[in-house]
């Protein structure tokens, strides 16, 4: 079984809500790390040298690779990526092996054979 790990920066504020969506799209499971900083095209906003932007949660998903892309896209449309700049970011990138997952490929087999069919 090969893996996927897809990687989310988000608002605080939505790591609940795009970690639920994760899950209700097929993810097992999800690492938050929290106070993450980031900065994109526009610098932000400082006042008295202190920075004014929301914090960010990093969220980490393995997840198996033909479920990818749909959690993806539910990830973006809940932190509403693509909506507005700033919100937040997410993508994927290919896990070439892993350990300690055992238990996560006996529980996704059966599901993913019936997705087959």
């Amino acid at each position: 079984m090969r893996f996927k790990l897809l990687i989310a920066f988000v608002d605080d504020h939505l790591t609940e809500a795009v970690s639920q969506a994760a899950r209700e799209a097929g993810a097992t499971g999800s690492t938050v790390i929290s106070n993450a900083r980031g900065e994109g095209i526009n610098k932000k906003k400082t006042f008295l040298g202190l920075s004014l932007e929301t914090q960010r949660d990093m969220i980490l998903l393995l997840v198996e690779e033909h479920r990818a892309r749909q959690i993806l896209e539910k990830i973006g449309d809940v932190g509403g990526f693509d909506a507005t700049s700033g919100t937040g970011i997410a993508f994927q990138v290919d896990v070439e092996d892993a350990v300690g997952v055992a238990h996560q490929v006996e529980n996704i087999t059966p599901s993913l054979e019936r997705e087959e069919l």
